[in-house]
């Protein structure tokens, strides 16, 4: 019966990261739709978050959890966390303006080696030969999608960089967070300091949608958003990050398709191969994790 349970659980789990990632995708797909349709990138962002911070304290006010007092260490991180993932959305949804939705998928999915990178000095974990060789293989693929052959640098690619290594800080950040704040305070920070510090910026460049489904996809990229960080947190409720990081890839075939069913726009040679030197450099650090925890068992 264990092993069954178990095998339940990790099926469970993976159908979240499965949904968790349909879900992003519908809120890039939604938002390069709406940039099309004249909306700008501020107003864009804002809303995700000013829908996932309703969201959020109706849940909260639902479930009686007022408490979101933190000690200024603790706050700090947490703000320093909403930050990262607020700044790489700004940033991702300025360049899904330029760029095909596979492209963008792609060098986002570079972040598991920044977080190498990252949780070396933050977290203070070791740094192996096998991740080495993982972000070689990564960042020669993004250089690849960045570069393409005999091409000019696409300079909108390479700023998608920055939310890869922006994704991959949040990451840690939860990492180190992970006990210490519940998952509905960080919810709950993010979509504040979103929704405040775009607050603003959509207000001077709002651009009134046209019509009924310009309207409903710019309340859908917030509550997708939403819903899809709550089945990412309930997945790792069954299982353990290290089990599902393949899955993760899932996003970017997702992306992929979208940007060719929706769009019209099939990725290039130079999209692939890239995007499959990224992948096999995330799988060959999921491989080496995983074989480094079974021999210290």
């Amino acid at each position: 019966m264990a092993a069954i349970d178990g095998g339940r659980s990790l099926g469970i789990a993976i159908a979240f990261v499965l949904v968790a990632n349909l879900l992003f995708s519908v809120v890039d797909t939604s938002a390069k739709w709406l940039l099309g349709a004249g909306l700008v990138v501020f107003q864009l962002a804002f809303m995700r978050y000013a829908v996932h911070f309703a969201i959020t304290l109706v849940e909260r006010a639902w479930r009686g959890k007022p408490k979101t007092k933190l000690p200024p260490r603790l706050r700090s991180l947490v703000v320093l966390r909403s930050f990262c993932l607020v700044s790489a959305t700004l940033v991702n949804f300025l360049a899904l303006g330029h760029l095909s939705l596979a492209v963008t998928s792609a060098l986002l999915y570079t972040s598991p080696l920044f977080v190498c990178i990252f949780a070396r000095l933050i977290l203070g974990e070791d740094i192996r030969s096998a991740h080495v060789i993982s972000i070689f293989l990564g960042l020669g693929g993004a250089l690849i999608i960045l570069w393409p052959f005999g091409e000019p640098m696409n300079w909108y690619a390479v700023l998608m960089l920055y939310p890869a290594m922006g994704m991959a800080m949040y990451q840690v950040l939860s990492r180190k967070l992970a006990g210490h704040v519940t998952p509905g305070v960080l919810q709950l920070y993010t979509g504040a300091l979103g929704t405040l510090a775009l607050a603003p910026f959509a207000m001077v460049f709002w651009q009134v949608p046209a019509g009924a489904v310009e309207w409903t996809l710019i309340v859908a990229i917030g509550a997708f958003a939403w819903a899809g960080h709550e089945a990412l947190t309930r997945a790792h409720g069954y299982a353990p990050a290290s089990v599902l990081a393949p899955f993760g890839y899932s996003f970017v075939i997702y992306l992929t398709l979208a940007g060719m069913v929706v769009f019209d726009d099939a990725p290039v040679l130079s999209t692939l191969l890239g995007a499959c030197l990224i992948v096999v450099g995330g799988l060959f650090i999921w491989a080496s994790d995983g074989r480094a925890k079974r021999g210290l068992a």
